[in-house]
């Protein structure tokens, strides 16, 4: 299903005009994700340096080494690298101990797949929309994703963002939005889809999120789920081309 609010505008007030396109599916996602990446346009500029002058990134986490996944942390500016292919303007801090993404089936540690490293039941739990590695903050439910020219320093701001979520039960897990001022743009929620892949993406007329705030269900992970626990890990992200703010 692909959202649009322009219409009539937001549901806060927001004129028509600059209200956001909300794109949320849940199941078979491919039909939602490719209306996103049409949303943000082509082409997909990778991990090249530099403002490119239209098109979108991309985050998959399958290219992340061994020695920076599961048991091993993230570094939070892994995917703002001054050079390719790792130069695409995200860097990612959580209030917990660390981002991880997930080790993969050949790692040399030996570690589970799909968090099954932090409980093994999640082998089983959590699915995967582009194998065979996913991402999630460690000690919090909590990711902040900020944007810079790709492999720069410089504060940036893009159209708009989406994400693949794996296992949301509720209403917990969303994306909140803020411009370069740190006011919000509006908090979306993201559909459930238990046991299943669900997706959520965002985009502005122009180029105004500077900073994307993502809430991982109700627990960081570690428990099973239950009445009142709704652990809920990401696939892919996509976003616009940084432009400096």
């Amino acid at each position: 299903m692909i959202q649009c609010l322009v219409a009539c505008g937001g549901s806060d007030g927001t004129p028509a005009a600059t209200a956001p396109v909300v794109v949320s599916t849940s199941g078979d996602i491919s039909a939602g994700v490719r209306q996103f990446r049409a949303l943000l346009g082509d082409p997909d500029n990778a991990g090249v340096p530099g403002q490119q002058p239209s098109g979108r990134r991309e985050l998959n986490w399958d290219a992340v080494p061994d020695a920076q996944a599961a048991p091993n942390f993230l570094p939070p500016d892994f995917f703002n690298d001054t050079v390719a292919p790792r130069a695409r303007g995200a860097v990612l801090n959580t209030p917990g101990t660390g981002v991880q993404v997930s080790a993969d089936s050949d790692n040399p540690s030996g570690a589970a797949v799909r968090f099954g490293n932090i409980n093994p039941a999640y082998t089983s739990t959590f699915k995967t929309y582009s194998a065979e590695r996913l991402f999630s903050p460690i000690g919090s439910n909590i990711v902040n994703l900020t944007f810079f020219v790709a492999g720069t320093q410089t504060p940036a701001v893009v159209r708009g963002f989406g994400a693949v979520y794996t296992d949301v039960d509720g209403g917990s897990s969303s994306f909140e939005y803020f411009d370069r001022n740190d006011r919000s743009l509006g908090r979306f929620r993201v559909p459930p889809s238990n046991g299943g892949l669900s997706f959520l993406g965002v985009a502005f007329p122009t180029a105004v999120v500077a900073r994307v705030h993502i809430i991982y269900g109700t627990s960081a992970l570690g428990p099973n789920e239950g009445p009142g626990v709704d652990v809920a890990v990401m696939d892919d992200f996509l976003f616009g081309e940084p432009e400096p703010q």
